[in-house]
C-alpha cells in the first residue's frame, strides 16, 4: 500500500525534487544544506515534502501556530482544556525576568494573563531533568513575584490599597518532549497536576499550580492503542498535534477533528518560503546542538559531583581504618612493653 503524503491535503506543499531543484539553483541555500548532517537534511525534505508532519514542537512553528498575539483562540482552547474552564487570554508578557534569561533547554515560553487575572507560563523543554520540581518552583515564584510587582504597582497608582487577597493563580504549564526520570515511573500516566497540600487537609488557598504534559509517553501509549483508541477527548487530539509527525496519523487526527486542519495548513504555508524556513531550521538546530552541550555538562558536573562523593566517603573509610590500625599499633606496642618488662624480671629472677 502507497505511504500517505500529505501533499494531496496541502497542494501548497511542494515535491522532493522541487525542494532540491529550488536548493541547488540558489548557492548560499545550496552551500546551508550542505552545512547540515545528512539526518537533518533528510528530516528537512520530508516535512517540507510532506513524507512526514512538520516538526510542531519546534519553536519556530509552535510560536507561530500557537501565538496569542495572532490566534489567541488556539492559545485559549489549549489552556482551557488543559485548566477544565474557560480561559479568555487578555494580556501577553515578555519574558524579560533574570531566570528565564538563563542558559537552558527551555526551547519556548509564552506568558499570558488571564480574563481572571491568573497568569499562565507554557513551556516546550526539549530534555527532562533529574530533578524538574526544583527548576518549575523557581519558574513558578518568578511568575508569582512578577503578579505581587505589577499589582501592587497598579493599585498604588490608583490610590488604593494593596492586600494579597489581590493575588491570583499563577499556572506552569510544562510540555516535556523527552520525559524526566520521575516521569517515566508512570507509563500509563501523560499528564500531571500539582498544587500545594497540608497532610491535616487544612484548606489554605495556594495560588501555585503546576502541569507536567508529557509528550513522550503519550506519544507510546498512543501508538500502542492506535489514534482511533488513543485519542478519546480533544486534550489528546491536541496533544497528538504537538508530538506526532506521521502523515496517517495526521490525517485521520484532522478527519476526526478538522479543527486541526487548518492548523496544518499554516505550517505549510510557512514552509512555501524556503529560504526563510532553512533559516529557522538551521537556528533550530544551532539551538539543539547548544542545549544538547549543555545538557551533557549539566550531566557530567553531576556525575562529577556523585564520583567526589564516593571518593570523599571513601576518603573517609580509609581514615577510620588507619585510626582503627593506629590504636591497635598502639595496643600492640604498649602489650609488646609489658611483654619486655615482664621478660626482663623473669630474666632478673633467674640470675638471681
Amino acid at each position: 500500500m502507497a505511504k500517505t503524503n500529505l501533499k494531496q491535503y496541502f497542494p501548497m506543499i511542494r515535491t522532493r525534487l522541487e525542494i532540491i531543484s529550488e536548493i541547488s539553483g540558489k548557492p548560499h541555500l545550496a552551500k546551508q544544506f550542505r552545512a547540515w548532517e545528512p539526518k537533518r537534511r533528510e528530516e528537512f525534505l520530508n516535512f517540507c515534502s510532506g513524507a512526514k508532519g512538520c516538526k510542531v514542537l519546534y519553536d519556530t512553528f509552535f510560536k507561530q501556530i500557537l501565538d496569542p498575539n495572532r490566534c489567541p483562540d488556539r492559545l485559549e482552547a489549549f489552556i482551557s482544556l488543559l485548566l477544565q474552564k474557560k480561559v479568555k487570554i487578555m494580556n501577553v508578557f515578555s519574558n524579560e525576568s533574570r531566570i528565564a534569561a538563563e542558559n537552558s533547554l527551555l526551547i519556548m515560553d509564552i506568558l499570558v494573563k488571564m480574563e481572571d487575572g491568573s497568569l499562565a507560563n507554557v513551556e516546550m523543554q526539549k530534555q527532562g531533568y533529574k530533578f524538574p520540581g526544583q527548576r518549575s518552583a523557581c519558574y513558578s515564584a518568578d511568575l508569582l513575584l512578577r503578579q505581587y510587582q505589577r499589582i501592587k504597582t497598579e493599585k498604588s497608582e490608583q490610590g488604593l490599597a494593596f492586600t494579597y487577597r489581590d493575588i491570583k493563580k499563577v499556572y506552569t504549564i510544562v510540555l516535556f518532549e523527552n520525559s524526566p526520570t520521575e516521569c517515566q515511573m508512570f507509563s500509563d500516566r501523560y499528564i500531571h497536576f500539582g498544587r500545594f497540600q497540608f497532610d491535616t487537609d487544612l484548606e489554605v488557598e495556594m495560588p501555585q499550580e503546576f502541569i507536567y504534559i508529557v509528550l513522550d509517553i503519550f506519544r507510546i501509549i498512543l501508538h500502542n492503542r492506535g489514534i482511533a483508541a488513543g485519542i478519546h477527548n480533544e486534550l489528546d487530539a491536541w496533544l497528538t498535534f504537538l508530538c506526532e509527525d506521521d502523515p496517517e496519523m495526521i490525517v485521520d487526527l484532522f478527519t476526526k477533528y478538522p479543527y486541526f486542519k487548518s492548523l496544518y495548513k499554516d505550517m505549510y504555508s510557512m514552509c512555501e518560503d524556503l529560504e526563510d524556513i532553512m533559516g529557522h531550521f538551521s537556528k533550530e538546530l544551532e539551538e539543539m546542538d547548544k542545549n544538547t552541550v549543555q545538557y551533557m555538562i549539566e550531566e557530567m558536573q553531576q556525575d562529577i559531583e556523585a564520583l567526589q562523593e564516593r571518593i570523599d566517603k571513601k576518603k573517609t573509610e580509609i581514615s577510620e581504618k588507619d585510626a582503627q590500625i593506629e590504636e591497635k599499633d598502639a595496643i600492640i606496642k604498649q602489650k609488646n612493653a609489658v611483654i619486655d618488662e615482664l621478660r626482663k624480671k623473669l630474666a632478673e629472677l633467674a640470675n638471681g
